[in-house]
């Protein structure tokens, strides 16, 4: 039954539980103690990765290139099994445990253990892709459509919340080690490390438990499994030549992802790199963002009732492009705050928004909803592996972050061609 209370905040606690990775890992602690310990006097920001030399921030932007590379080929191929055999949750739940786990594995993340490190960097990575494609597709399953925005919004909202409690505690560690007799000064970030991996696969069992298994799919799985998976995507693109509305939003997600999820990856490194901020400075900028963030999600579930969804992306792309020209100026710290609290706001509107709208132009008797959501995230992962690599290729050419950041604002400016576009179609087909 949808629009059931207590599924619905079962599978809010599912982004409560892996947000925590996302904040901790790729957006605060690790960047600033990733760029730390591989800055040296010998070798400035050069480091040696199996044999090869990379400049440090490109490197960790490549390695998370290629953990959306990866998934992208996967993906498909896992939702095709778990439509045909209605057993999602399985699949969330490895992929949870898997990143859980390769969280952990960072606590023994030195120098010294530079590729192990990045290795588990790139699975944990891996397991939070995984679980987010899943968790995505519960959407339509569990909530009509009317009610699909203020449910993403509500997730986004929590997995905000979440992520910051988890981050105060870490903060806690990172800002007063001598109140616990710490006197290693790596052991605090790599503690964070071991915190996340346990927070995040001690909060999933709460979904776990209570989410349904998925719909079991009317075929059955050949022998040909990778075949299946690619068949599933191309029978989605199949169906798009008939549905405008989400083609054109979908050329647009495309664009304006490799904006915002390069950005969302790559802001910790720059402030570490480019402003020299400081970890607790960092850790209390981003913290900032993620609470804006919260209002940013319901503001704009609020706004998309009012004058509807594409008219609020619309606005919403116009000011990240603002945003990427404010980031190449920067210059100072108070600056960044600013900035952050910006980026904060239509960083957690933008995510809930674009997921909610996908959700209501699925069709509401399709038995193939992870699928659909497959094409969804095959959309967004390959979105951020060209966004990442061309961050990460733009700073070792020109040897500038600033570079990489206006370089983004070209995707946004496409990406607003595209909702033009399908708001034209919108008033003359009166779809929504």
């Amino acid at each position: 039954m949808k629009n059931d209370s207590k599924v619905i905040r079962s599978w809010v606690f599912f982004d409560w539980a892996n947000s925590a990775y996302n904040l901790v890992i790729t957006s605060t602690i690790f960047p600033a103690y990733y760029t730390i310990i591989t800055t040296t006097k010998q070798h400035g920001d050069q480091v040696s990765f199996f044999g090869f030399q990379f400049t440090n921030t490109a490197l960790s932007n490549y390695a998370l290139s290629f953990a959306y590379l990866v998934m992208v080929i996967v993906l498909p191929i896992l939702s095709s099994i778990a439509d045909y055999r209605g057993n999602k949750k399985t699949f969330m739940k490895f992929f949870t445990y898997m990143g859980g786990f390769a969280c952990m594995g960072l606590f023994f993340f030195k120098l010294e253990t530079l590729e192990t490190g990045i290795i588990c960097f790139v699975i944990a990575a891996m397991g939070y892709i995984g679980g987010v494609l899943f968790n995505n597709s519960y959407l339509p399953e569990i909530a009509t459509p009317d009610y699909q925005d203020r449910v993403s919004a509500k997730g986004f909202a929590f997995g905000y919340i979440g992520s910051v409690v988890l981050q105060l505690i870490c903060f806690v560690f990172v800002l007063k080690p001598q109140l616990f007799g710490i006197t290693d000064a790596s052991f605090p970030a790599r503690l964070s490390f071991l915190l996340v991996g346990i927070w995040w696969i001690a909060f999933a069992q709460i979904p776990f438990k209570n989410l349904p298994s998925g719909n079991v799919g009317s075929k059955k799985i050949n022998k040909n499994i990778v075949k299946n998976g690619f068949q599933e995507l191309k029978k989605v693109w199949n169906q798009l030549s008939g549905m405008h509305f989400m083609k054109l939003f979908l050329l647009a997600f495309f664009f304006y992802s490799m904006g915002v999820q390069t950005i969302m990856l790559a802001a910790a490194g720059f402030g570490e790199k480019t402003l020299k901020l400081g970890t607790s400075k960092l850790i209390a900028t981003i913290l900032i963002i993620q609470l804006v963030a919260i209002l940013g999600a319901i503001l704009m579930s609020y706004f998309a009732k009012k004058i509807g969804n594409v008219r609020v992306l619309i606005y919403v792309v116009i000011i990240w492009i603002g945003a990427c020209f404010c980031g190449y100026y920067v210059a100072n710290e108070y600056q960044f705050y600013a900035l952050a609290a910006l980026v904060g706001l239509i960083m957690g509107g933008i995510q809930s928004l674009s997921r909610s709208t996908y959700s209501k132009y699925i069709p509401e008797d399709s038995r193939d909803t992870t699928s659909f959501f497959s094409f969804y995230d095959v959309t967004e992962k390959l979105a951020i592996v060209i966004g990442l690599f061309s961050f990460a290729f733009i700073e070792e050419v020109t040897g500038s972050m600033r570079n990489s950041i206006i370089a983004l604002a070209g995707f946004f400016v496409i990406g607003l061609v595209f909702l033009f576009l399908l708001k034209n179609i919108e008033k003359k087909l009166a779809v929504i």
